[in-house]
């Protein structure tokens, strides 16, 4: 594999008159738990957009509210990152924390106010004047999609969102929103161990529509490397053969195997080292072979496509 200072990872656009972001995006969920100082979250930030690795995702809920400002902190240290990368957030999940006393029940929250104050929220941790994403996190059964559809006109009429999308919806969802708002992008969960939005129409949905999907926990929460049953080693030795025989990593051929889907999904990285997203960023510069998608395929799913 490239050392991580010669990849070069591409943009894409989410849809025909949209957002553009790295085909590989930075996730942030687990930022309080790499024990980073602010100069270790610069050179990290750096280390990712000199391989353009130009986007970062985040939530606000991410660290028990907490991963927002620690990326805020890095950004006020160095200001000039800002208008090198791209940043997506998300709101609409309210957690039982000390930082909220107010909330007495985990819930969901889709209300016009409540989308509104979560984005300032998010500005002010994130310290920065726009998020270039914000997300709905995930649907809500009190959503109300003219009150969702107004939020987000009016964040971006003020200025403090320049797109918008969701995360987690499904293809009725996404599309009964993107008519009222244009959406940039629905952000899913998507691996070998989970493949559902293959089949349940979630991905056929957007490439119709020309929009990229993100894609969140590319290793199944790290259960692609560690589960013990038979199916699991079955499928780690048959993604490892594809590996050995490109002479790419394991890591690689898994981004390799999502970036093939004509939808041209987007996917998160979750790892604090550097080397983990230069994995996702060299996926980039290969294509499997078609017999060798559908075998991980076969055996992520146990059985044979027809």
């Amino acid at each position: 594999m490239s050392e991580p200072s010669l990849l070069a990872c591409p943009r894409i656009a989410t849809r025909k008159d949209g957002l553009e972001l790295s085909r590989v995006i930075a996730g942030m969920w687990r930022l309080g738990e790499w024990n980073m100082s602010v100069e270790q979250r610069i050179g990290f930030i750096e280390d990712c957009i000199a391989m353009g690795v130009t986007s970062f995702d985040h939530a606000d809920i991410y660290g028990n509210y907490s991963v927002e400002g620690l990326f805020g902190e890095a950004l006020r240290a160095q200001p000039s990152l800002r208008g090198r990368m791209e940043i997506v957030s998300k709101c609409g999940i309210k957690l039982v924390s000390p930082s909220r006393p107010a909330h007495t029940i985990q819930h969901y929250d889709t209300s016009l106010e409540h989308i509104v104050a979560s984005c300032e929220e998010s500005l002010r941790q994130l310290g920065t004047d726009y998020l270039d994403l914000l997300l709905i996190h995930r649907p809500d059964p009190l959503m109300h999609f003219d009150e969702v559809a107004e939020a987000f006109t009016r964040l971006q009429a003020a200025g403090k969102v320049r797109h918008v999308g969701v995360s987690n919806f499904t293809r009725h969802q996404f599309e009964a929103l993107n008519r009222r708002v244009p959406l940039a992008t629905n952000q899913v969960e998507f691996s070998p161990l989970h493949t559902a939005p293959m089949f349940d129409a979630t991905f056929d949905g957007l490439q119709e529509l020309g929009i990229a999907p993100m894609t969140w926990s590319p290793f199944g929460g790290g259960r692609l490397f560690s589960a013990p049953d038979d199916a699991g080693v079955h499928l780690r030795a048959v993604i490892q053969q594809v590996a050995d025989r490109m002479e790419q990593s394991f890591a690689s051929v898994v981004f390799a195997w999502i970036m093939m889907l004509p939808s041209r999904p987007m996917p998160l990285t979750g790892s604090g080292k550097i080397a983990s997203v230069a994995a996702a960023v060299a996926a980039t510069t290969f294509t499997l072979e078609r017999s060798d998608w559908f075998a991980i395929l076969r055996a992520a799913r146990g059985h044979e496509v027809a």
